[in-house]
Parts: structure tokens; sequence; C-alpha cells
């Protein structure tokens, strides 16, 4: 891994962010939920010609603390904020999902770091109800970890360019691999991402672009809702991509990317 590495603590809880280098205006990019960095690094790669960029893991993500104490969004946010305030200048803001929310929430409180934000297939509105959450938990606890060994998780995992994300970061311990997440962690986060962000999204002032994907996770109503109710808001779409675009549609998601960040 290429690029410096450093460290921005606050309070408990140790933020790893990843500097690529890059010359140009500083670029922040933001995982998804049981995500990290490193599944961001080809991005970070394909903009480094026109910009500096930097990744973070968020708390309770990869190289960051494992166990925080609190997890809620505005810690998230303040841990990106801390962040910037380290760059020392406005950033232009990217993340996918849960690593969206985070970056629009960000985006929502402090205007004054964030140059604009680009969204890849996040949403604001809320969800009707825990079990969302608590499926996601459940499916993470059923993991049989520590995975014996790299082919063990892919046959759990599954043929998929998440799977190859996933098993990029797993760590080793004594008995195997395990996943840089807990179980309960991410079902703590994700049920607070689910909480409705309207009034922050119908007040935001910073330039944006939501980015979808044609077979992601949102339903054409949840795409269009989203414009509607901030018609400043450009939108694109991706032909044929997953809800891990940037990972099985890398080229049509840097062309939007780089088009969103000029």
């Amino acid at each position: 891994m290429t690029g410096s590495e450093l460290v921005v603590q606050r309070g408990d809880t140790s933020i790893a962010v990843i500097d690529r280098g890059g010359d140009g205006p500083p670029v922040v990019l933001l995982h998804g939920l049981a995500g990290s960095s490193r599944e961001l690094l080809p991005t970070a790669d394909a903009l480094a010609d026109r910009f500096r960029v930097l990744l973070i893991d968020q708390r309770g993500h990869g190289r960051s603390t494992r166990r925080p104490a609190d997890l809620s969004r505005m810690a998230f946010v303040n841990d990106v904020v801390a962040v910037i305030e380290h760059v020392g200048e406005r950033v232009r803001l990217v993340g996918q999902s849960m690593g969206a929310h985070t970056a629009f929430l960000t985006a929502a409180a402090r205007p004054d770091l964030v140059d604009r934000l680009v969204m890849l297939e996040g949403h604001v509105a809320g969800d009707d109800g825990p079990e969302g959450a608590e499926k996601i938990g459940q499916y993470f606890a059923s993991w049989p970890v520590p995975f014996a060994d790299e082919a063990a998780a892919r046959s759990f995992l599954g043929d998929r360019p998440l799977t190859d994300a996933w098993v990029n970061d797993l760590e080793a311990v004594p008995d195997g691999l395990r996943p840089r997440f807990d179980a309960d962690i991410m079902q703590a986060t994700i049920a607070a991402v689910q909480e409705d962000r309207w009034t922050e999204w119908e007040n935001l002032t910073v330039p944006t672009l939501a980015v979808f994907a044609e077979n992601g996770m949102f339903t054409a109503e949840q795409k269009d809702e989203l414009i509607r109710r901030r018609p400043g808001t450009r939108r694109a779409d991706i032909p044929a991509a997953s809800h891990d675009a940037h990972l099985d549609a890398f080229d049509r998601w840097i062309d939007v990317l780089q088009d969103g960040l000029r």
C-alpha cells in the first residue's frame, strides 16, 4: 500500500487515514458499511493525476478503532471533520452507501469545509422499523469466523466483486482470518443510518451529485424522491451496475465521478 498513513485521534477513538497523494484539490473518500478504505484504493489511483486523495477508515471499520463507544451519526461526521481540518482546506467529499450518508451529513453540518459532494448509492430516507438493521447484523454474525484461510472465506462469501473486497481486507489472527469489523457494531451503525434525514437534505447548500446503480439498493421512486425534494441535485445513473458500482462498474463509475468532481 503506497501513500502515507496517519491516525487522527478523537477521544478514545483512532481514525486511520491514507493520504494517497496526488496534485490538485483534496478529495476525501468514504467507504460503505463493513468496508474499508482498501476497496476505494483503485478509485483513489484513478483520481491521483488531478487531485490529492485521502481515504478514511470510518470508526468500527478497517484499521480504525474496532469497537468505539459512540456509533452515532454525529460521531462519524466529527471524525470526517477532524480529518478535513487536518488537511487544512475545503475538500471534495465522496462516499458510497453508508459512506455517502456520512458524507452528506458532514456537508450539511459543515458546508464551510466541503466544496462539493458525490454520493454513490446513498439516500437520506428513514426505515420504518429495525428489521433491516437486525437482518444485516444477523448476516454478519453468521460468518463462520475466523476463516481457516482465504479459500474458506471465498467459499462462504460467494463469487462476486464484494467478496474480493472483503477477502482482501481480512486480518490475520492466530487461528485464521477475520474481518476488520464486528457484527453488532455493524448493526448499531446501520440502524443510525436508517433514521430519516430529510430536513438536512432539503437544507443542504453544497453542490451535490447523486449517483445510482441500475441494479442498486433503491427503487425508482426512492431515487426520484431524493431529487424531487432537493431539485438542485444533479443525478447520474450507472447501467448494469450493483449497489457496489465502484467495484463492478469501475470504469463507468470513474467517468461519472471525475465529471462530478470538476
